[in-house]
């Protein structure tokens, strides 16, 4: 190539990355916002549980199953749904994913029994997993080098769903009832499914197989990556330990010294959405080679906000508004804990195998779901056998286990 050719295709290629942050922009802030409004379904129940259990005939000790079955919905579709995204054409498959999640939301808006309700939390949940189609849209559509940033963008948009499903369901609930929540969300739905019908970019699979051998094939990676399997195990972990906590804090907050009603309870479930903001921090220290130094912050971060919350919760003598402000630190700590452990584990399964990607995915997020789902169903045990102590205990166990695990990987 002559030297004038070669500045050409230099000027080409610095013009075509130029165009490519430009446009990936506006693209990383909808699938942020899209991730966020689709994740409020998942962790909203948890909140719910203090008034949904009595007004549907649950016990104290059951009340953990409103907030299981979404979670354990979405760990369903995470594998038997998300990895349709390696097979068909991904717009088309996310946009029938949220259709399905708008229906599943009416209808649990007209739950009649409880196990009606379980059911349709169960439907709602799996459809929310075209988030982890979203997510791998917006990592292919990316450098390498910047893939960590950007996969740090969404996921706080991600992680803001998270935190405020929480605030705004018990918001929601304390005005017209928790029933009108899944009605708002069912609007919510309808409008973000019209909005990515104009602009989700269309992403075709590289995969040319059969539903069944795509489904065998995630043994075979589960098998074959050793940093998928460790990070999905430690992510199941700290996600177990994160369910545990907000699914109990409601009935901890609910309690004297505190005795906070629903919208106050709703306040102190925003004050968590502070932890959101270390996600992209989190993203650039994966891009610096410090996978390993943050991830071991990230679970000392977690044990520390259980012992913390242990305290304060069971505190016996000064003001009780000392005691909440320590709560929501604890809180604050534990969502920072595991915003790190989950960016960081993005970003490195993200960097395995692209003609899998949407596979993967799907492995990694519907483990750590189904971490999820067991701290949300431990949570009424744990309270009914120990109280609020217990609760955090267990907590602490998770994320200890999660350190003891992120030693074993340097991705």
């Amino acid at each position: 190539m002559s030297p004038v050719s070669e500045r050409v295709a230099n000027k080409f290629d610095e013009f075509e990355e130029e165009m490519q942050e430009t446009t990936a922009g506006p693209s990383t802030l909808l699938f942020a916002i899209a991730t966020g409004v689709i994740v409020t379904n998942l962790f909203a129940p948890q909140t719910l549980v203090g008034v949904i259990g009595p007004s549907l005939g649950f016990s104290e000790n059951s009340a953990g199953l409103v907030a299981m079955a979404s979670l354990l919905g979405y760990a369903a579709g995470l594998f038997f749904l998300v990895p349709l995204a390696d097979l068909v054409e991904n717009r088309r498959l996310v946009l029938r994913m949220l259709v399905s999640a708008l229906v599943a939301a009416v209808a649990a808006a007209f739950a009649p029994t409880g196990w009606s309700l379980l059911v349709f939390l169960f439907l709602l949940g799996a459809a929310c997993s075209a988030i982890q189609i979203l997510v791998p849209i917006a990592a292919a559509m990316t450098p390498p080098e910047h893939r960590g940033r950007v996969i740090g963008n969404v996921m706080s948009g991600l992680m803001v769903g998270i935190l405020l499903s929480r605030p705004l369901a018990s918001l929601v609930a304390d005005i017209w009832g928790w029933r009108s929540f899944y009605a708002v969300s069912a609007a919510a739905l309808a409008l973000l499914t019209g909005v990515l019908a104009l602009r989700l970019p269309e992403r075709r699979p590289l995969v040319s197989t059969g539903y069944a051998s795509l489904i065998a094939s995630l043994w075979h990676l589960l098998r074959d990556e050793p940093v998928l399997r460790i990070r999905a195990f430690t992510a199941a972990l700290v996600m177990a330990s994160f369910s545990l906590f907000w699914t109990a804090v409601a009935l901890r907050l609910a309690q004297p010294p505190f005795s906070l009603g629903q919208a106050d309870i709703a306040l102190f479930a925003l004050v968590g959405a502070g932890g959101a903001a270390a996600t992209s921090p989190f993203g650039r220290m994966g891009d610096r080679g410090w996978t390993r130094m943050a991830t071991t912050a990230s679970h000392l971060i977690l044990i520390g906000a259980m012992a913390l919350s242990a305290w304060a919760g069971e505190a016996k003598t000064g003001h009780p508004v000392f005691f909440l402000i320590l709560l929501g630190a604890g809180a604050v700590m534990l969502d920072v804990g595991v915003t790190g452990d989950q960016t960081l584990g993005r970003r490195a399964i993200n960097l395995l195998r692209p003609e899998a990607r949407g596979r993967i995915n799907g492995l990694f997020v519907g483990i750590f779901f189904l971490g999820g789902a067991v701290g949300s169903a431990l949570a009424g045990t744990a309270w009914s056998w120990g109280g609020w102590t217990a609760v955090c205990a267990a907590g602490a166990v998770f994320g200890a286990a999660a350190l003891l695990s992120g030693f074993a990987t340097r991705s």
